[in-house]
């Protein structure tokens, strides 16, 4: 059982959980040790259970799997935690990635590669789908678009205030002072070169982070 590679799922959809645990479990080198549905609880049981890997959506009500997955990093330095989103935006790719994902998996993508990823994780190798990983060398290479020099922090409270969330919605949802998210939201005026809500709603629709 030593190379059995442990694994716990943080998704808040109980039928995805249930379809990754029948999918991973038919591999005899993997285990679903535990299933959480939010990011805060991804952050608060990786210290009891610790998965050899993490399988973590995006978009979880509350604290979102970018902040859990930053939190979690910055606690557990070596966690290896895949991300599997229905985003196959270039910018949730780059954003998991800088933020120390071991690989990013669109939920579109074939199964083999959820598996893959989980695989290449354990042993400490990046995984990247193709289609995916072409449009990440391109985004990379690129560094025409303002997003791409956010922090991770700096980017959920983009993508929360891009939804209409207000600075106190934003400071229960991610535990943080009123004052301080009120300071991110200065900085991301400045940063992105943006003088009101509206003109951040638009980055944030041309750069795919919400839907029109």
């Amino acid at each position: 059982m030593s190379n059995t590679i442990s694994i716990m799922l943080a998704d808040d959809h109980a039928v995805v959980r249930s379809g990754l645990r029948r999918l991973l479990e038919q591999y005899d080198n993997m285990k679903v040790i535990a299933e959480v549905d939010s990011g805060e609880q991804a952050y608060q049981h990786f210290s009891d259970m610790t998965p050899d890997v993490l399988v973590m959506d995006i978009s979880m009500p509350g604290m979102g799997g970018l902040e859990a997955l930053r939190r979690i990093k910055l606690r557990y330095a070596d966690a290896k935690i895949v991300i599997f989103s229905m985003h196959e935006n270039v910018t949730f790719a780059v954003q998991a990635l800088s933020a120390g994902a071991m690989g990013y998996v669109a939920k579109s993508s074939d199964a083999e590669d959820l598996v893959q990823a989980v695989n290449n994780a354990a042993k400490g190798v990046i995984f990247i789908s193709d289609a995916l990983a072409q449009k990440v060398s391109m985004h990379t290479l690129s560094d025409d678009t303002p997003i791409q020099k956010l922090t991770t922090r700096e980017f959920e409270i983009f993508r929360l205030l891009a939804e209409g969330k207000v600075v106190d919605e934003i400071s229960t949802i991610l535990n943080l002072g009123q004052k301080t998210v009120a300071n991110y939201q200065t900085t991301l005026k400045q940063k992105l070169q943006i003088n009101s809500p509206v003109e951040l709603v638009r980055l944030a629709i041309h750069h795919g982070v919400i839907e029109s």
